[in-house]
C-alpha cells in the first residue's frame, strides 16, 4: 500500500481518519487490493469515535534509529508494535505521515505506506497480538520535496474481527534524515616536523529533487588528530564550510599521524565522519 511523498501523498481526511487511500491514488496501490480499499472506505466500518477500542503500543520504528536516505536504491525499515483489542486483531496498517494535521489534506505535508499489510501474530495473551510492519522506501521516486526531511509520526489502524476501527495518528515519532557524506586531505605529505600542513575536505548530503548530492553550505565540522599508534582522535578546532560545502584551514604537523573531519548533523542531515588520512612527519 504504497504512498509517495507528493503533493498527494496521504489524502488526510480519507486515508488518516478512515484508514483508506484517497481515490485519486488507488491506482498505486498494490494488485488485489482494490476489494479490501472499498472496504475501508464504507460506513459500516467507520469508528464510532476518533480512536476506537484497539489500543496500540510498544512501537519501535527501525530499531530506534533515524530513517537516513540517499538518492537511490532501496532502504527498507522495519516497525514492530503491540495491537490490543479485547474483541481481536483482524488486521492493521501502518503509514509514516509528517505535517500537523492528519484530518485535513492541508495538514499532511508528506506520507508512506507498506508495500503489503503489517504481519500480526497473537500472543499468550487473548487479545494481544505482536505487528511488524515493513516499509520500502525508494528515496528516488518516494522523496521528492526536500522539505519532508525531519520529524515524522507513525499512523496505526486496524480492525476488530466485528469490522470496528480504530486509530491513532502519533503512535512514535521518527526522523528521516537525508544521507551526507565527508572528505578530509592533509597535505603536503610527507612533511617537515613543525610546518604547516593544510586539511581540506567536503561535506555534502542528499538533494532528493535533483537525485545528487550537493555541498552542504555554512556547517560546522570538526578537525580531529589522531596520533600514530593511538585509538583517539582529538578535535583540534571547528571549520564552516564555504558556499560549496568545502572544508580548509592549517594546523601544524608535530607527529606522525591521522587528521579527519566529523559533521554532527542536524535535524535534517545525517552525520558524517571522513576517512583519516595519514601524515608522515620527518
Amino acid at each position: 500500500m504504497r504512498i509517495r511523498v507528493a503533493a498527494a501523498a496521504i489524502s488526510g481526511a480519507v486515508v488518516l481518519s478512515a484508514l483508506a487511500l484517497p481515490v485519486a491514488a488507488q491506482a498505486a496501490v498494490r494488485p488485489g487490493a482494490e476489494a479490501k480499499l472499498s472496504s475501508f472506505t464504507s460506513q459500516s466500518v467507520q469508528p464510532r469515535d476518533s480512536l476506537g477500542n484497539m489500543k496500540f503500543s510498544g512501537a519501535v520504528i527501525n530499531g530506534g534509529k533515524d530513517i537516513v536516505l540517499g538518492t537511490t536504491g532501496t532502504k527498507t525499515v522495519t516497525v514492530t508494535y503491540t495491537a490490543k483489542d479485547e474483541s481481536g486483531v483482524a488486521v492493521t496498517e501502518a503509514f509514516l505521515w509528517q505535517g500537523t494535521d492528519s484530518s485535513t489534506t492541508e495538514g499532511i505535508t508528506g506520507g508512506l505506506g507498506t508495500d503489503d499489510d503489517p504481519n500480526c501474530t497473537e500472543t499468550a495473551t487473548q487479545g494481544t497480538y505482536t505487528c511488524k510492519a515493513v516499509f520500502n522506501i525508494h528515496p528516488a521516486t518516494d522523496m521528492k520535496d526536500n522539505g519532508v526531511a525531519g520529524i515524522w509520526k507513525l499512523f496505526l489502524g486496524g480492525w476488530d474481527l466485528y469490522a470496528n476501527a480504530s486509530y491513532n495518528d502519533d503512535v512514535a515519532t521518527v526522523s528521516i534524515k537525508k544521507a551526507s557524506t565527508l572528505t578530509a586531505n592533509a597535505t603536503p605529505e610527507p612533511v617537515k616536523k613543525g610546518k604547516t600542513i593544510t586539511v581540506t575536505g567536503k561535506l555534502a548530503r542528499a538533494n532528493w529533487q535533483t537525485g545528487k548530492f550537493a555541498g552542504y553550505v555554512s556547517q560546522p565540522a570538526k578537525l580531529q588528530f589522531r596520533k600514530k599508534g593511538s585509538n583517539t582522535y582529538t578535535t583540534l578546532k571547528t571549520v564552516k564550510t564555504n558556499s560549496t560545502g568545502v572544508l580548509e584551514t592549517t594546523t601544524k604537523a608535530t607527529v606522525d599521524g591521522y587528521y579527519r573531519y566529523v559533521f554532527a548533523g542536524t535535524p535534517t542531515t545525517a552525520a558524517a565522519t571522513a576517512p583519516g588520512d595519514f601524515v608522515d612527519v620527518r
